[in-house]
C-alpha cells in the first residue's frame, strides 16, 4: 500500500449524518469497559504527569513517535507524551539525543483519553496528526469526530491541532467543534520542517495538506 496515494472517498462533502451522530455522542455517556492494557499504562504516565511541573502535550496516534520526537525538540520545557494503538509502529521509534522530556505508549485512545479527564490531566497542547481517515461515508463513527469519545477529546482542552491530506476530515471535524459550542480554524498547511511521514510523504508527492487549530 502506498502511504501517499490520494483519498479516495464516496463523499462529496459532509457526511449526512455528521450532526445527528456528533449531537447523540456529546448528549450520551461513553460507557465502554477500560481495557485492561491501557489501564495499567494510564497509572504509570500519570504517577509522572503529576511528578511534574512541566507543561503536558498530547501526540496522540503518534505512530513510529517522529512526530512527539520533533515535538520535543519544539517544545524542550514541555512532557510530551506521545500514544498509539500499534506497539508494532512504536517498536520502529528512533530515539535522538536531541530532545526534552517525551514518553510513548501502546494504550487504545478510546479508554486513555476519559481516564486523562477523569484524572484532571490539563495538556497545554494536543496533537492529532494525520489520523486514519476512514473515508467511506458509512464509516463515520470510525473517524475521531463521529466516535463516541469526541466529547473527551473536548473536555481534555488546551490547544488542538489536527492536519490531513482530506480536507473533508477536518472540515468535519471543525462542524462537529462547532456543534459542541467551539470556534476553529482551517486553512491549508505550508511548511518546510515535516514532523511526521505521512506529512513527509505527503508533501514529497505534491498533495495538499491541511490544518484544523482550536484552544479548547
Amino acid at each position: 500500500m502506498n502511504d501517499s496515494r490520494v483519498i479516495t472517498t464516496n463523499q462529496n462533502g459532509l457526511n449526512e449524518q455528521l450532526d445527528e451522530v456528533v449531537l447523540k455522542h456529546l448528549q450520551t455517556p461513553f460507557k465502554k469497559p477500560i481495557s485492561t492494557h491501557t489501564q495499567a499504562a494510564f497509572d504509570e504516565l500519570d504517577a509522572v504527569v503529576k511528578a511534574s511541573t512541566k507543561p503536558l502535550i498530547l501526540d496522540s496516534c503518534c505512530g513510529v513517535g517522529e512526530s512527539t520526537r520533533e515535538l520535543s525538540k519544539r517544545h524542550p520545557k514541555a512532557l510530551i507524551i506521545g500514544l498509539d494503538k500499534s506497539a508494532h509502529r512504536l517498536g520502529k521509534h528512533e530515539a535522538s539525543s536531541e530532545h526534552g522530556e517525551y514518553y510513548l505508549a501502546r494504550v487504545d485512545l478510546n479508554d486513555f483519553w476519559r481516564l486523562a479527564v477523569a484524572a484532571g490531566w490539563q495538556p497545554s497542547h494536543h496533537y492529532l496528526l494525520y489520523p486514519n481517515p476512514w473515508p467511506k461515508a458509512k464509516h463515520l463513527q470510525r473517524r475521531w469526530h463521529g466516535a463516541s469519545v469526541f466529547p473527551s477529546i473536548i473536555a481534555l482542552g488546551g490547544k488542538l491541532e489536527l492536519r490531513s491530506n482530506w480536507a473533508i476530515y477536518l472540515q468535519e471535524f471543525q462542524r462537529a467543534l462547532e456543534l459542541a459550542g467551539h470556534q476553529s480554524q482551517f486553512n491549508e498547511l505550508l511548511t518546510d520542517n515535516p514532523i511526521t511521514p505521512f506529512e513527509r510523504k505527503y508533501q514529497a508527492s505534491g498533495q495538499q495538506l491541511w490544518q484544523l487549530q482550536c484552544t479548547l
